[in-house]
């Protein structure tokens, strides 16, 4: 492919641009760079609800609010393409302001939202319990968007860096049997620093960890809530994902994400559904 034709990608700044219309909706444009598979990435469409809410509850301008949590519910994948952001301004208050955004497209809603929006607290914790993460990727942590059978699924590892820690990773090899649990790192491309709509991204930045059990292929999530709990450092963002129980095809999925100082940035907890298990004989 020649230079000229080479698609040019956007930064994930401009990828989550929401141009607002004055009568509490919005349009915005999902990419073709931020998808697993066909269908736009959760994550980044958990972005787009908070920056919908963040520009009907910041009616000054000042720009001094942030999302300090969204919960979405899937109803049905959107595709690529333009969409319209309808928001409900459901509660204004001097601590906080709570949103309601639905996500539609074709006249039919995709993801519909609760995104609660105020400041991000700057102060130290008085307490907190978080995973023992290195700063940086260790040694032979695998690129996602370098692997043959995951670069034509996993697209958005062309718009973000996505490392892997192989070990517990049996899934790499096809081997089952290693804990539900993965270790990654992330972090936008060409130099962008994460911000809080970017750690929002890094908690479902995770292929699913039941890959593990040998259950292989579309995951869809049903329902994903993420806390935003400060404003990430410049850096990579280190993320561990844990599952508590597989009861058939549904699973829990929880990513604790730290920025490059050990601050806890966002906490994300998903229900999803795996692929029908089948039978090895």
């Amino acid at each position: 492919m020649s230079p000229e034709q080479t698609p040019v990608l956007r930064s994930f700044a401009a990828a989550t641009a929401v141009r607002p219309l004055g009568d509490g909706t919005a349009i915005a444009d999902l990419p073709a760079d931020w998808t697993v598979g066909p269908k736009p990435h959760g994550g980044f469409l958990l972005a787009l609800l908070a920056k919908a809410a963040v520009l009907v509850a910041d009616g000054s301008g000042a720009g001094q609010l942030e999302p300090l949590s969204v919960s979405a519910q899937f109803l049905r994948p959107p595709s690529v393409g333009p969409v319209m952001l309808r928001t409900e301004v459901r509660k204004a208050g001097r601590t906080v302001t709570v949103v309601r955004v639905a996500l539609e497209q074709r006249g039919s809603t995709c993801v519909e939202g609760m995104v609660t929006v105020g400041r991000l607290p700057e102060e130290r914790p008085a307490w907190r319990d978080l995973p023992d993460l290195p700063v940086l990727p260790p040694p032979g942590a695998i690129d996602i968007g370098a692997l043959p059978n995951l670069v034509g699924v996993f697209k958005l590892a062309r718009a973000c860096e996505v490392l892997v820690d192989p070990v517990g990773a049996g899934f790499l090899e096809r081997r089952t049997g290693d804990p539900l649990r993965l270790r990654l790192w992330v972090r936008p491309r060409d130099g962008e620093q994460p911000d809080p709509y970017f750690a929002l991204v890094a908690g479902d930045i995770s292929m699913p960890v039941t890959f593990n059990l040998g259950r292989v292929g579309w995951s869809p999530t049903v329902q994903l809530t993420g806390l935003v709990r400060s404003r990430p450092e410049p850096g990579w963002l280190r993320v561990q994902v844990d599952c508590r129980a597989v009861y058939g095809q549904w699973f829990d999925q929880d990513a604790t994400i730290l920025d490059s100082t050990g601050r806890l940035v966002c906490q994300a907890r998903q229900l999803a559904l795996s692929p029908q298990e089948t039978n090895s004989s």
